[in-house]
This record gives C-alpha cells, structure tokens and sequence, in this order.
C-alpha cells in the first residue's frame, strides 16, 4: 500500500496543470495555465513538490519566475499512483472496497 499524501490547495492547482501522464510541460506554458497564482506562491509550492520529490524538473534551483518558464516540469512517476489518491479520495476508498470484496 503507498504513502498517504496531504496536498495544500496550491499544490493540487499546480499538479493538475501539469497532469499525472508523466509528460513534461514547459514552465511557461505551466505559468500560463495558472494564472489565478501569484509568482512568489507559485514558486515557493513548486520548490516544496521538488524537494518532496513529487515533481521532478530539467533545472536544479527554481527560484525565480524565469527560472520556472525556462523549466519543465513533470510529476515523478514513484509518486503517480499516490498522488492520483491524493487528488481523488474516492479513488482511494473505491479500491480499498474491492480489496476487501477479494479477500472476504
């Protein structure tokens, strides 16, 4: 059984622009599918999915709003099935219900 994740609100933005596919997205284009984020926001929830390892990225410091355009991110693959969890609880239960219905 995998990890159980707690994702903030920022978090779970930034993870659905990017997608759980495992195809990377460049910054810029990331930067345009949030708008509603601020820069300072952005980056502060990009470096703390970065060091979590949940995302991984083509450069090693992102710390400023040209350093994510000049990026790509995409959500490391170890983490995708937790994450879907994550991001959809039902998912989660749903599959524990038929583990259950397996084994009883």
């Amino acid at each position: 059984m995998g990890h159980q994740i707690q994702l903030s609100g920022g978090e779970i933005t930034i993870l659905k622009a990017i997608g759980l596919t495992g195809t990377a997205i460049a910054g810029k284009f990331l930067i345009d599918r949030i708008e509603e984020v601020e820069a300072g926001e952005l980056i502060d929830t990009l470096r703390g999915l970065l060091a979590m390892g949940y995302l991984l990225a083509t450069k090693v410091n992102v710390r400023t709003l040209e350093d994510v355009k000049r990026t790509s991110f995409r959500v490391n693959p170890s983490y995708v099935h937790d994450l879907k969890d994550a991001l959809d609880p039902n998912r989660r239960r749903e599959a524990e219900k038929h583990r259950r219905r397996r084994r009883g």
